[in-house]
């Protein structure tokens, strides 16, 4: 499966802290920019929206 990783707007310039999310067909992929071949997170769609809008509060 062919999948793209796309930054976080909210990452800053520096290049720390940084998140990457992707789309799969079970949900979204987040994984730490800094460590592509490490782990990564699949949560659901409904998952993801809310912790997006948890984190916007």
């Amino acid at each position: 499966m062919d999948v793209t990783w796309r930054k976080s707007s909210r990452s800053g310039e520096a290049g720390d802290n940084c998140v990457e999310v992707a789309g799969f067909p079970g949900g979204v992929g987040i994984r730490d920019s800094k460590d592509p071949h490490g782990p990564k997170l699949l949560v659901g769609r409904d998952e993801f929206a809310a912790l997006v809008a948890s984190l916007r509060h």
